[in-house]
Protein backbone atom coordinates (compact mmCIF):
# COMPACT_ATOMS: atom_id res chain seq x y z
CA UNK A 1 0.00 0.00 0.00
CA UNK A 2 1.32 3.43 -1.05
CA UNK A 3 1.04 6.88 0.90
CA UNK A 4 -1.44 8.29 -1.82
CA UNK A 5 -4.20 5.81 -0.79
CA UNK A 6 -4.13 6.80 2.60
CA UNK A 7 -2.91 10.13 3.14
CA UNK A 8 -4.81 13.15 3.60
CA UNK A 9 -4.55 14.81 0.54
CA UNK A 10 -3.93 18.88 -0.36
CA UNK A 11 -3.48 19.99 3.48
CA UNK A 12 -4.09 23.90 4.66
CA UNK A 13 -1.05 25.88 5.20
CA UNK A 14 -0.69 28.70 6.93
CA UNK A 15 1.53 31.40 5.32
CA UNK A 16 5.10 32.14 7.40
CA UNK A 17 3.88 35.47 8.34
CA UNK A 18 0.11 34.46 10.20
CA UNK A 19 0.05 35.27 13.48
CA UNK A 20 0.53 32.83 15.93
CA UNK A 21 -3.58 33.15 17.31
CA UNK A 22 -4.19 32.80 13.92
CA UNK A 23 -2.24 29.17 14.11
CA UNK A 24 -4.10 28.47 17.32
CA UNK A 25 -7.54 29.33 16.18
CA UNK A 26 -6.98 27.52 12.90
CA UNK A 27 -6.37 24.31 15.13
CA UNK A 28 -9.30 24.95 17.06
CA UNK A 29 -11.76 25.14 14.22
CA UNK A 30 -10.36 22.06 11.91
CA UNK A 31 -9.14 19.73 15.57
CA UNK A 32 -5.96 19.43 14.29
CA UNK A 33 -2.52 19.99 15.95
CA UNK A 34 -0.09 20.14 12.71
CA UNK A 35 -0.16 22.39 10.31
CA UNK A 36 2.62 22.86 7.51
CA UNK A 37 3.81 26.61 7.25
CA UNK A 38 4.99 28.08 3.60
CA UNK A 39 6.10 30.95 2.08
CA UNK A 40 4.96 32.02 -1.19
CA UNK A 41 3.52 28.38 -1.33
CA UNK A 42 6.96 26.95 -0.57
CA UNK A 43 6.90 25.08 2.46
CA UNK A 44 9.38 26.27 5.43
CA UNK A 45 8.02 24.56 8.31
CA UNK A 46 5.55 22.90 10.55
CA UNK A 47 3.83 24.27 13.51
CA UNK A 48 2.34 22.09 16.29
CA UNK A 49 0.05 22.55 19.19
CA UNK A 50 3.08 21.72 21.05
CA UNK A 51 5.22 24.45 19.13
CA UNK A 52 2.46 27.10 20.46
CA UNK A 53 2.54 25.86 23.48
CA UNK A 54 6.37 25.21 24.41
CA UNK A 55 7.94 27.93 22.09
CA UNK A 56 5.12 30.26 22.67
CA UNK A 57 3.57 30.89 25.50
CA UNK A 58 5.98 29.33 27.69
CA UNK A 59 8.41 31.74 26.31
CA UNK A 60 6.30 34.69 26.58
CA UNK A 61 5.50 35.27 23.19
CA UNK A 62 2.71 37.54 21.77
CA UNK A 63 -0.04 35.81 20.33
CA UNK A 64 0.57 38.02 17.24
CA UNK A 65 3.66 37.41 17.11
CA UNK A 66 4.32 35.66 13.39
CA UNK A 67 4.26 31.91 13.40
CA UNK A 68 7.27 31.39 11.30
CA UNK A 69 9.42 33.04 14.57
CA UNK A 70 8.25 29.14 16.28
CA UNK A 71 7.93 26.87 13.39
CA UNK A 72 9.62 23.60 13.22
CA UNK A 73 12.15 24.68 10.63
CA UNK A 74 13.35 20.87 9.90
CA UNK A 75 10.84 19.14 8.64
CA UNK A 76 10.03 15.61 7.79
CA UNK A 77 8.71 14.12 4.89
CA UNK A 78 8.16 11.27 2.59
CA UNK A 79 6.79 10.96 -1.06
CA UNK A 80 3.02 9.77 -2.04
CA UNK A 81 4.40 6.35 -3.99
CA UNK A 82 6.35 5.25 -0.73
CA UNK A 83 4.96 1.65 0.65
CA UNK A 84 3.51 2.39 4.10
CA UNK A 85 5.86 0.10 5.99
CA UNK A 86 8.77 1.94 5.07
CA UNK A 87 6.78 5.41 6.04
CA UNK A 88 6.10 3.39 9.53
CA UNK A 89 9.40 2.31 10.16
CA UNK A 90 10.40 6.10 9.48
CA UNK A 91 7.94 7.22 11.75
CA UNK A 92 9.44 5.16 14.48
CA UNK A 93 13.07 6.40 13.54
CA UNK A 94 12.15 9.95 14.03
CA UNK A 95 10.27 9.17 17.02
CA UNK A 96 6.89 11.44 15.28
CA UNK A 97 3.44 10.98 14.66
CA UNK A 98 2.95 12.64 11.19
CA UNK A 99 4.49 13.41 8.12
CA UNK A 100 4.21 15.78 5.52
CA UNK A 101 3.35 14.41 1.86
CA UNK A 102 5.81 15.96 -0.98
CA UNK A 103 4.31 14.77 -4.62
CA UNK A 104 7.79 13.13 -6.04
CA UNK A 105 11.48 13.77 -5.85
CA UNK A 106 11.63 16.17 -8.61
CA UNK A 107 9.42 18.81 -7.63
CA UNK A 108 8.71 18.06 -4.01
CA UNK A 109 5.40 19.84 -4.16
CA UNK A 110 3.17 19.87 -1.23
CA UNK A 111 0.95 16.67 -1.78
CA UNK A 112 -0.48 15.65 1.69
CA UNK A 113 0.16 14.79 5.24
CA UNK A 114 -0.11 11.51 6.66
CA UNK A 115 -0.52 10.27 10.28
CA UNK A 116 -0.44 6.96 12.16
CA UNK A 117 -3.99 7.65 12.63
CA UNK A 118 -4.27 7.33 9.02
CA UNK A 119 -2.30 4.30 8.76
CA UNK A 120 -3.78 2.78 11.64
CA UNK A 121 -7.44 2.79 10.24
CA UNK A 122 -6.51 0.97 7.26
CA UNK A 123 -4.51 -1.94 9.27
CA UNK A 124 -5.76 -5.11 7.71
CA UNK A 125 -3.11 -7.75 9.06
CA UNK A 126 -1.71 -8.50 12.26
CA UNK A 127 1.68 -7.58 10.68
CA UNK A 128 0.48 -4.10 10.24
CA UNK A 129 -0.58 -3.42 13.45
CA UNK A 130 2.10 -4.33 15.07
CA UNK A 131 4.20 -2.20 13.25
CA UNK A 132 1.62 1.15 14.42
CA UNK A 133 1.88 0.17 17.59
CA UNK A 134 5.82 -0.58 17.65
CA UNK A 135 5.94 3.19 15.76
CA UNK A 136 3.53 4.33 19.10
CA UNK A 137 5.84 2.91 21.13
CA UNK A 138 7.95 6.08 22.57
CA UNK A 139 4.90 7.59 23.34
CA UNK A 140 4.05 5.25 26.69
Amino acid sequence: MKVSDVMTAKPEYLDVNASIREAAMRMKETGRGFTPVADNEKLVGIITDRDIAVRATAEGKSADEKVGSIATGKVLYCYADDNIHDVLQNMHDQQVQRLVVLNNEKNKDLAGVITLGDIASVCNNDDMSRRVVTACRHYH
